[in-house]
């Protein structure tokens, strides 16, 4: 079932390291630095918690949805394997065999050794995810990635904020854990920041935004919106604008 991905250590882990982020971030800082009982401390609380929320909506789609496997009825369109034959090295529009499962794959397909077989349009496999990333899920892992940069530079900003106006006089272990926390989200920060710039610099040279995010831009957000994909077997390539 795919709930059982779910029960793995790397799944878990991220899962405590959210339930973390988000316990020290309301709180801790943000009841330290304007408290929760104010209109300042209960505005970000709530920003804070609804962007906790997406994450964990977009983390979940991500680890629940399969990615897009290659149908076993799945048969190279000869038109285009003609055409791929004079333009053998572009856009790897050539069909190829796949060794373990002994069938073609469709453009950008790829066998993932972990999940023992092809998916479809397939990114990577994630670790952190339980899953891989591909067709139909590249979509929510692409909302994650920016749920998760905004979220930790949220936190970040937070922390430098409280820490400003916090007396560590005399307080070596609280200075340490504000040390500790602040070098870890700015970790967070930066990792989630490149990898979200990587992504975003994947789909502008690969593909179009509107081929993953479709063409609604008030859907764009929404890691479960993917009605405008179709079956990904068959991309655009060179030849059809011919």
């Amino acid at each position: 079932m795919k709930c059982q991905r779910f029960l793995s250590i790397p799944v878990s882990a991220v899962l405590l390291l959210m339930g973390f982020v988000y316990y020290i971030t309301v709180f801790v800082f943000i009841e330290d630095w304007v408290g929760l009982q104010s209109s300042a401390g209960s505005l970000n609380a709530l920003n804070f918690t609804f962007l906790g929320f997406l994450c964990l909506v977009s983390f979940s789609a991500c680890v629940l949805i399969d990615p897009g496997h290659v149908p076993p009825s799945y048969v190279p369109d000869v038109e285009q394997s003609r055409a791929s034959d004079q333009e053998p090295n572009k856009n790897g529009a050539q069909p190829r065999p796949c060794d373990k499962c002994f069938t073609f794959k469709p453009p950008r397909a790829h066998h993932c050794r972990i999940c023992r077989r092809c998916v479809l349009r397939m990114d990577h496999h994630c670790m952190w995810i339980n899953n891989c990333v591909g067709y139909w899920n590249y979509k929510a892992f692409f909302v994650l990635v920016l749920y998760a940069a905004i979220s930790s530079i949220y936190s970040t900003v937070v922390l430098i904020s409280c820490s400003f106006q916090k007396d560590f006089s005399g307080r070596v272990p609280l200075k340490m854990f504000y040390v500790i926390c602040g070098a870890g989200m700015i970790g967070l920060s930066v990792t989630f920041g490149t990898l979200l710039g990587w992504h975003v610099h994947l789909i502008i040279h690969n593909m179009t935004t509107i081929e993953v995010l479709g063409p609604n831009m008030l859907k764009w957000l929404c890691p479960t919106a993917v009605s405008h994909l179709k079956d990904g077997l068959a991309f655009p390539i060179s030849h059809d604008s011919l």
